[in-house]
């Protein structure tokens, strides 16, 4: 699919994540920040990695912590890569957009995924992310670190990545029954991301 003849995140993915996997590797320079979105899950618990790409390396650090990964992607080609490199993990097709899968999870990861939505989008996800998560469950995403929109590019194609402002951020947060935990813009210590990392009240 295609909008207003230009290719859709979902598309670029589609034809490119191979090479975006290959780029990506397995480093893992979020443990830090997997520290400590885990010490907010019970022993064992349940974990939706929305946009869960090649499964490498967050997936697979969390299932070596013990917790039980679902994945799911709005991209065959990632779909593909994940199920090959985590085979036996539960991984489904889905555009998290239009994410339902009936159930509610400990913990909800968006790693490099949520900031591809549009302003309107992101709104809407956060009940989303409601409806999928448990009481006292832990999100953690990440945004840009200001309002706007950055057009990037994946093998020539443009990758579209937005934000809202952080203040709205915190108010759609608390619409849907989540509560901040740690914030941090730009953080180095994981190639400068901007990080969220909120929790359902109970």
């Amino acid at each position: 699919m295609t909008r207003h003849g230009k290719p859709t995140v979902i598309d670029v993915y589609q034809r490119h994540g191979s090479w975006w996997a290959d780029q990506r590797g397995d480093r893992l320079v979020e443990g830090d920040w997997l520290d400590r979105f885990c010490a907010l899950l019970p022993v064992g618990g349940s974990v939706l990695d929305i946009g869960c790409g090649s499964g490498l390396p967050i997936a697979r650090e969390l299932i070596r912590r013990g917790f039980r990964v679902t994945g799911v992607d709005g991209a065959s080609t990632m779909l593909a890569l994940f199920r090959r490199n985590l085979p036996g993990v539960s991984a489904q097709l889905s555009d998290m957009r239009q994410l339902s899968l009936g159930r509610r999870f400990d913990g909800l990861l968006a790693w490099d995924s949520f900031f591809h939505l549009s302003p309107a989008e992101q709104r809407a996800m956060f009940f989303r992310f409601r409806a999928h998560a448990a009481p006292g469950a832990a999100l953690m995403f990440t945004s840009g670190p200001r309002e706007g929109t950055a057009i990037g590019a994946l093998q020539g194609d443009p990758l579209h990545h937005g934000s809202l402002d952080p203040a709205e951020y915190r108010g759609w947060l608390n619409a849907a029954d989540f509560t901040v935990v740690d914030h941090a813009v730009e953080d180095p210590s994981c190639g400068y991301r901007t990080v969220w990392l909120a929790r359902r009240r109970i």
